[in-house]
C-alpha cells in the first residue's frame, strides 16, 4: 500500500519563478537600460565629434608661449585639438577665414569642411624663427641668387620670377613687389594653370612677429588680388593676440 503525505507541510510548494531568478532578470534589465542610455548618450557625442571632424566653436582662450613669445588663442581658431592646451609649444597651427579672420563656427561649417571652399580659408603656423630674416629679408641674400631668366609681369601688379631646377623649389614661382617705406613684399607660389585647379595652399610666405615668432601662411593663388590686405591683417591678427612679459590680456579686443 502507497502512503499519501500526511499533512500539506510534506508537498514540495516551489514557485514557478524563484526569488533568484527574479533578482537576476531585474538585474539584467537595469543592466540594458543602463547599457541603452549609455549607448544612446554616447552615440550622440560621438556623433557630434565626427560631425566636427576634429574642429571646435569653442572660444575659449587658450595660452601658449612659443620660444620668447606668449600668446592668448581663442580654441577655434586653432586647427588641431592636440594643441588647443595652455603651456609651452614649440608651435601652434591656426585656420581662419578670409577675409573675416575668424575661427570655425557653425555658420562657416561648410568653408572647412567643403573641399571646394576651402580657398577661402587661410592657414598660419607659429613657431619659434630658425632664421634671422623672414621672406623679404631673404629676398637680396638668398632669393636673388637663385633666381632663373628674366623677371616677368606676373599677377595683381606682382613680379614673377623663376627659380632654378636646382634649388629644389620644385617649380614654385616667387613673386615680389616693392612697397613704399617698407621691405619689398615676397611670396612663393606654384601657380596652377586655372583658376579652377588651385588649392588652399598654393602660396606661402612667412613674416617675423612679436620678439622671435615666425608666422608661415599659406593661401590660395586665387586670392593673390589680397596680397596687400592679407599680409597686413595677418600681422595684425598676431601682434593683437601677443601678451607681455607679465602675461596680461592683448592690448587689443582678442576677437574669435
Amino acid at each position: 500500500m502507497v502512503s499519501t503525505p500526511s499533512s500539506a507541510s510534506s508537498i514540495d510548494e516551489r514557485p514557478l519563478i524563484s526569488s533568484g531568478l527574479v533578482y537576476r532578470i531585474t538585474a539584467g534589465i537595469a543592466v540594458l537600460a543602463a547599457l541603452t542610455v549609455g549607448i544612446s548618450v554616447g552615440g550622440h557625442w560621438l556623433g557630434e565629434r565626427i560631425s566636427l571632424g576634429g574642429h571646435t566653436t569653442d572660444t575659449k582662450p587658450v595660452s601658449v608661449t612659443i620660444g620668447e613669445d606668449a600668446l592668448r588663442l581663442t580654441a577655434n581658431t586653432i586647427r588641431f585639438p592636440s594643441e588647443r592646451v595652455d603651456g609651452t609649444a614649440e608651435r601652434v597651427d591656426l585656420y581662419l577665414t578670409w577675409p573675416q579672420m575668424q575661427g570655425y563656427s557653425e555658420a562657416d561649417r561648410l568653408r572647412f569642411d567643403d573641399v571646394s571652399q576651402s580657398s577661402s580659408l587661410i592657414f598660419l603656423q607659429l613657431s619659434q624663427s630658425t632664421m634671422s630674416r623672414d621672406m623679404s629679408g631673404r629676398l637680396e641674400p638668398i632669393y636673388s641668387h637663385i633666381m632663373d631668366g628674366v623677371p616677368y609681369s606676373g599677377p595683381h601688379g606682382l613680379t614673377a620670377h623663376r627659380l632654378r631646377a636646382d634649388a629644389g623649389y620644385n617649380n614654385e614661382i616667387l613673386l615680389t613687389a616693392s612697397r613704399p617705406g617698407q621691405p619689398d613684399y615676397v611670396v612663393r607660389c606654384l601657380l596652377p594653370a586655372s583658376p579652377a585647379l588651385a588649392t588652399s595652399g598654393d602660396c606661402q610666405r612667412d613674416v617675423k612677429v612679436g620678439k622671435d615668432l615666425s608666422v608661415l601662411y599659406r593661401f590660395s593663388s586665387n586670392q593673390l588680388g589680397d596680397w596687400r590686405t592679407m599680409d597686413a591683417a595677418v600681422q595684425s591678427f598676431v601682434k593683437a593676440r601677443l601678451l607681455d612679459t607679465q602675461g596680461s590680456l592683448p592690448t587689443t579686443g582678442a576677437g574669435r
